[in-house]
């Protein structure tokens, strides 16, 4: 693997327009643009946002949520190696370093190589900059699983590394869960992402291939005080409670592992929500809050207050109801009910067009990072009562460690294949 990339330090046969490239990014990446007041980083967008892609934790988990997503799970070929794995890690390393800088990959780029070879770049982010592009990796238990422990990392595997339970009401389809490793290509320009992902993939070829993708738009939480709480496809305030990026205790106690290697990592839950659109759609407005636990407008507890209240969860109603019902998305979900467990939420919604009735198929992508999975199934566990179930299937599910960040001259999860 080459050595990192700076602009100090440009490696050889790098393309023209990459080095030029790498050199505006780095101009304009100082001021990535959400330091600028309460709701104006979802206003004032910098295409040559950057966010460093060495660090301590790897990008794409505090980091501000971007507008766009693409996600993708890969299986590892069946001819694949020990040393298939590690130089496919390595090779991702040395692009990722590139795309997030808004560079082209390869040695060559998009347009700089020989006429008669296919490009080391394909080509489509020429212009567009780096959009605040981050590139999230992780490992899933069936890579660990192998059968004849292929890859030599079977004793290394993360105690909480296991598969998922089904909960009540999955209704997951194979095709989209599940996985060997993960990508995650979150920015403020959905093609982007594609780039991100059409090259990592090509990268991979012979090694490992695409299992499920996700493409993802309109965020629906927050990780920054910056950001205002977005709404999910039901028109709902969703991630008010989130752990936000600035939070430095939050974020030791729930969100960075420290086991082993995998320490200043986390564990990613990704989760395939579909709503039945349709159905919600004809829900009365006051049941419809009664629901989730919050105003539709204001997205305040139905105890009262505003959006950043604290839910009074012993208020009762004229009635002698809770405040709050409790059945609640907001009561069932809550820390208070769940002995503190929180996690970092990080997702959102999708489109895939229609089924043959003519109703949307649409819903939530849910993504949540936690440094022990233990934390999402307490959750999720505590929410088999919760009055939304009537409104949304889960139909798809994954788990992935998600490596800690990386020092200069190291390559993703490095540490995973040394004593």
């Amino acid at each position: 693997m080459s050595t990192p990339v700076t602009p100090e330090n440009t490696p050889g046969g790098i393309s023209r327009r990459g080095v030029l490239g790498l050199a505006a990014a780095t101009a304009a990446g100082t001021a990535i643009g959400y330091g600028l007041g309460r709701g104006s980083a979802d206003q004032a967008l910098d295409e040559g946002a950057t966010h460093p892609f060495y660090g301590d934790h790897q990008a794409g988990i505090t980091t501000p949520v971007q507008r766009h997503l693409y996600f993708a799970s890969f299986d590892m070929t069946s001819r694949a190696d020990r040393d298939d794995l590690i130089s496919l890690l390595q090779d991702w390393t040395e692009a990722a370093a590139l795309l997030t800088a808004g560079r082209e990959v390869g040695k060559t780029g998009a347009v700089d190589g020989p006429p008669l070879a296919p490009p080391d770049d394909t080509g489509e982010a020429l212009g567009l900059g780096p959009h605040s592009l981050t590139l999230t990796f992780g490992l899933g238990p069936s890579l660990f699983d192998r059968e004849g422990d292929t890859f030599g990392i079977a004793d290394r595997r993360p105690a909480p590394l296991q598969e998922l339970p089904l909960f009540a009401f999955d209704l997951l389809e194979d095709p989209i869960s599940g996985g060997d490793l993960c990508i995650q290509a979150c920015a403020d320009d959905p093609q982007v992402t594609m780039h991100a992902i059409r090259n990592l993939s090509r990268i991979a070829f012979g090694r490992a291939q695409i299992r499920w993708t996700r493409l993802g738009y309109g965020r629906t939480s927050r990780t920054s005080t910056d950001q205002q709480t977005p709404r999910n496809l039901f028109g709902f305030k969703d991630g008010t409670a989130n752990i936000l990026a600035d939070d430095a205790d939050a974020l030791k106690r729930w969100v960075w592992a420290d086991d082993g290697w995998m320490a200043g990592g986390s564990y990613l839950v990704a989760r395939t929500i579909q709503m039945t659109i349709e159905n919600w759609d004809r829900v009365q407005l006051a049941e419809q809050e009664a629901i989730i636990g919050r105003s539709k407008g204001e997205g305040a507890p139905l105890s009262g207050g505003e959006e950043m209240t604290e839910p009074d969860f012993s208020m009762r109603s004229s009635t002698g109801d809770f405040a709050v019902p409790s059945t609640s998305h907001v009561r069932l979900a809550h820390p208070d009910l769940n002995d503190g467990v929180r996690i970092l939420r990080r997702g959102y919604n999708y489109v895939d067009g229609n089924n043959a009735l003519g109703q949307i198929t649409a819903g939530l992508f849910f993504l949540a990072f936690q440094r022990d999975p233990e934390q999402f199934i307490a959750l999720q566990t505590s929410l088999k009562t919760d009055a939304l179930n009537e409104y949304i299937r889960h139909i798809g599910s994954a788990l992935f460690a998600i490596p800690p960040g990386l020092r200069d001259g190291e390559y993703l999860a490095q540490a995973l294949f040394e004593p």
